[in-house]
């Protein structure tokens, strides 16, 4: 039973995940609504995110950082191995209160990079790590289900582990860009008064709400299979 449960409806399973998914659901609907609030509200000094970006970069002793667009709803990041950031479009061209704190955000990735902030050195060390437990830890659950192979599936779960692990690593990576990016705001005069600073943070916070969010339920599915295994809280036989 043990190895055939990863196989069939558990409803153990949503006792275990459902909350966290529930959370991770009210955390996406938290950014789309901080953000589609505060992109409506132009900041005092009317910058576009591209010219915001570049100037926390500045600020933070990280010159020559391209900034580019990215297609996509939301699809701004930080590319490491470029070391570009990428804004979707628009952020780069907007000037509202979300595009200054989102900008802002992913400057606080390259001057984490640029800096050697701890965390982000360790998180970029340990992609393949997690991209192979993302390739490999479903595949091998399933398939070690299904032809009842107890190693399979323990490989899968330490696979999953690996995920989690990432997952962990990410969050102060992420609560350190937004402090930087606030403090920056503040300290350039880029963000001009508390109403621009409490949209900034509304943004900001409702998106660190999906790292936390993913962080758990990682975490509970993680927990989940450790349980059905038997290496939690006794054998499920």
């Amino acid at each position: 039973m043990t190895h055939f449960a990863f196989l069939y409806f558990d409803p153990m399973y949503f006792v275990f995940v459902g909350p966290a998914f529930l959370f991770a659901m009210w955390a996406q609907m938290r950014v789309k609504s901080a953000f589609a609030r505060w992109s409506e509200v132009p900041t005092n000094r009317r910058m576009t995110g591209a010219e915001v970006a570049r100037r926390i970069c500045e600020m933070g002793g990280v010159k020559d950082i391209p900034i580019e667009i990215s297609d996509g709803y939301l699809s701004d990041h930080y590319d490491p191995i470029n070391r570009v950031v990428r804004l979707s479009r628009s952020n780069y061209h907007g000037s509202s209160v979300a595009a200054a704190a989102i900008a802002a955000h992913e400057a606080g990735h390259a001057i984490q990079h640029a800096t050697r902030y701890p965390f982000f050195g360790l998180r970029s060390a340990y992609v393949p790590i997690a991209n192979l437990g993302s390739w490999l830890a479903f595949p091998l659950l399933f398939a070690g289900a299904f032809f009842s192979i107890g190693p399979l599936i323990t490989a899968g779960i330490a696979l999953f582990g690996a995920v989690v692990l990432f997952q962990l690593i990410t969050l102060p990576v992420e609560f350190d860009a937004s402090a930087r990016a606030k403090r920056l705001l503040a300290d350039s005069g880029l963000i001009q008064d508390q109403e621009e600073m409490r949209g900034v943070q509304s943004v900001l916070g409702a998106a660190a709400l999906t790292y936390v969010a993913a962080t758990i339920q990682a975490v509970l599915t993680l927990l989940y299979y450790l349980w059905r295994l038997g290496l939690l809280g006794g054998s499920r036989d």
